[in-house]
């Protein structure tokens, strides 16, 4: 390792490393949210076509996925904040990680059914 690097390769360089996967996914995600949206002023049909594949039960699991990239970027982002800000950041990096993976595994949980009911209700019946 490095001399004077903080992570060191564990807790903190995972968390560096999912705090960039999660960034990228969103991005991609609001791109391709803007492109179908524009989609509504060249063929209103086409769009209402592309709605509707919108509402199946795979990509109510994309959905899932999509909270659990921004909460999980939110949290972390919070948690960089204050390694950067605060003078005992860099000291408590790594509790703050498990308390955001904890925090972030409690709201995941409770976002199952919001997020995937529907799904759930069209795949079981209700």
């Amino acid at each position: 390792m490095p001399a004077g690097t903080l992570y060191r390769g564990r807790e903190g360089m995972w968390s560096w490393v999912a705090h960039r996967v999660t960034g990228v996914l969103i991005f991609f995600f609001l791109f391709v949210h803007v492109l179908d949206t524009a989609l509504v002023r060249v063929s209103p049909e086409a769009y209402d076509k592309v709605v509707a594949t919108y509402k199946t039960p795979i990509v109510a699991l994309l959905e899932y996925g999509l909270v659990a990239a921004i909460l999980f970027h939110a949290l972390n982002g919070l948690r960089v904040i204050a390694v950067d800000f605060w003078i005992k950041g860099a000291r408590y990096q790594k509790q703050m990680l498990w308390t955001v993976v904890a925090l972030w595994v409690v709201l995941m949980l409770g976002a199952i059914y919001p997020v995937l009911g529907h799904a759930a209700r069209e795949l079981f019946g209700s």
